[in-house]
């Protein structure tokens, strides 16, 4: 039976073969340079022998012309060989780089799972580096096994002994090479898993900062990233001494090696076997090879690295997808979805056989008592799992014979913790535009065709002012300095928590996506911006089905009705004044 690859491989034969010609160009370059290099000291003898020996000084000068025309060759063949193999080496990275992010934000998911969005930056730029660099390795490899091949042969024919010498222990050396960076690659995995993990644990710290700040959690946060980096230091230095070593051991064997050499040509020398530029040209030949032998060391470590790196980097593009990529049944046009939403003895998680029917057009609620059972509902609604029973109907449709992206087209599913990106205030209100619903009749509160909240005078199309008035991102806008083009930056660290959640909520409605579940939309403003909010909303999905997953008395009292989830089970629906006055526990949920 054939024995499973290593993880990885696939991942390093990928990255290498994508730059073969810059590899292959690297590499023939390469050997020129070290063929060139392993002449030098072949010229030199014969230009002794000529000139010293002969005392021929045409001769002399015909090997020193020689000489001069290899240096010229090795000192060009050396330039473009580096420049392919960086430019290999960069490339690769590139596109594995590419290839991580596009696994990372694959509508299928599953790749983020377990993993902290720190960890998985530390994959896709340093691991990818080092899966890279392996290119520029193997060109290193190839030239270096040029050099020692001409030395070898140049040796045989100044003496069979001193080649034998060099053909056979070459060899056994890069053997030894190669079983010592055996430690250095399992530790090199270690290291960078712990130093992931480190960027990880700081990046989530980064993020929660004003969170830390407000509760006085800093100094349990500093502990725990001590602990972790601790570890992360650990794991550095276990790796940094296991490749000293390695180097350490290696450069004491191939300095054996070359003493060996030396001793042999010496005693050669000695018994008149060889002649004076033959002496001068095995001596040479000795000290040129300490270059290849040093090399493959370092080839050794790269190797060590780049296959540690590998197999992380294949761990992230090989993870299952949360939900299946493709779908069976063929995809509804956003604009063709009438927008009922079906749900059918739901089961997943806290949830236990959830029956729920909206028609097209309706505006329902859903208080909870247990926050789980709404992170059930929206990973649902939004495909992000498939339930682990009943089911999810769009139109008739069951929402898992569908793929992820057109099941996102038609329904969209809002958060409660969206995330800002870095741009303006428009750009985020507008960056969901051209993946849902676009070119439909302009939302109810639409004022103008071409309405300008800006402070540059560039006109806002109608649907995406009507967004922005519904959400109260028009009032944030005019307290920016520069109104809807003000810059924000990364995450929306620049924005006040009410700002953010205005700007992603005005995103998701600008969206106009025909089906729309909003989670929470108002929980970090004040009770009349978030009674406005309430209003906007009814009005601008006036028409089309929305969800509202939230326990907001406001936002509760403009839907047409409310169910309300308790303990995995709906037990109660009816209008918001209704369950008020006649249930306990919906009192409980949404007034306490």
């Amino acid at each position: 039976m054939r024995k499973a690859d290593p993880p990885g491989r696939n991942v390093l034969w990928r990255a290498v073969g994508g730059q073969r010609r810059d590899v292959v160009l690297g590499a023939v370059l390469g050997m020129g340079h070290q063929t060139g290099e392993a002449l030098v000291p072949v010229l030199i003898g014969l230009a002794i022998e000529r000139g010293v020996v002969d005392g021929d000084i045409p001769g002399l000068l015909l090997w020193l012309l020689v000489l001069a025309a290899v240096y010229v060759g090795l000192s060009f063949s050396f330039r473009f060989s580096a420049r392919a193999g960086e430019r290999a080496a960069v490339t690769a990275a590139h596109h594995l780089r590419t290839a991580l992010v596009g696994r990372v934000l694959a509508p299928e998911g599953g790749a983020e799972e377990g993993r902290l969005p720190g960890e998985l930056t530390n994959i896709a730029t340093e691991d990818a580096k080092r899966v890279g660099a392996v290119a520029m390795a193997l060109i290193v490899a190839f030239a270096a096994t040029a050099g020692l091949v001409v030395s070898a042969v140049a040796l045989l024919r100044v003496s069979l002994v001193l080649g034998l010498l060099v053909l056979l222990g070459t060899p056994l050396l890069l053997w030894l090479g190669h079983l010592l960076s055996k430690p250095l690659e399992r530790r090199s995995e270690t290291e960078q898993d712990r130093a992931a993990q480190a960027s990880g644990v700081a990046a989530d710290l980064v993020a929660g900062l004003r969170v830390l700040k407000g509760i006085g959690a800093e100094h349990a946060a500093v502990a725990r990233y001590r602990r972790v980096s601790q570890d992360s230091l650990a794991a550095t230095l276990r790796a940094a001494r296991a490749e000293a070593w390695q180097n350490g051991v290696v450069t004491i064997l191939t300095g054996a090696f070359i003493a060996l050499v030396a001793l042999v040509g010496g005693r050669l020398a000695a018994r008149g076997d060889i002649g004076l530029g033959e002496l001068v040209s095995s001596v040479g030949l000795a000290l040129f090879i300490v270059g290849p032998l040093s090399e493959f060391a370092w080839i050794n470590a790269e190797l060590a690295q780049g296959r540690a790196s590998a197999a992380r980097i294949a761990e992230v593009l090989d993870a299952p997808g949360a939900v299946p990529a493709k779908g069976s049944a063929a995809a509804v046009p956003p604009t063709g979805v009438q927008g009922r939403l079906t749900l059918r003895a739901l089961t997943h998680g806290p949830l236990r056989g959830v029956d729920l029917d909206i028609a097209p057009g309706e505006t329902v609620g859903v208080a909870t008592t247990d926050p789980a059972d709404a992170t059930a509902l929206l990973r649902c609604l939004g495909r992000h799992t498939d339930p682990d029973d009943g089911t999810v109907e769009l139109d008739g449709t069951d929402l898992t014979t569908l793929g992820p992206d057109d099941v996102r087209a038609a329904l969209l599913v809002a958060e409660h913790d969206a995330d800002l990106f870095e741009g303006t205030v428009l750009d985020n209100v507008t960056a969901a535009i051209g993946t849902t619903a676009i070119g439909t009749t302009a939302p109810t509160g639409a004022t103008s065709a071409a309405a300008d909240t800006g402070t540059e005078g560039t006109a806002v199309p109608a649907h995406v002012t009507a967004a922005m008035v519904a959400s109260g991102t028009d009032e944030v806008a005019r307290a920016l300095p520069d109104g809807v083009h003000t810059a924000v930056t990364a995450r929306g660290r620049s924005l006040s928590g009410g700002q953010r959640q205005r700007v992603a909520l005005a995103r998701a409605l600008a969206a106009d996506a025909p089906v729309l579940v909003v989670h929470e939309p108002a929980t970090a403003v004040d009770a009349v911006t978030e009674t406005r909010i309430a209003a906007g909303i009814r009005d601008v999905r006036g028409g089309r089905t929305t969800l509202l997953v939230t326990n907001s008395p406001a936002l509760l009292a403009v839907t047409d009705r409310v169910v309300l989830l308790h303990e995995g089970r709906i037990t109660a629906t009816g209008d918001h004044e209704h369950l008020v006055h006649e249930r306990a526990d919906y009192r409980t949920a949404v007034l306490t």
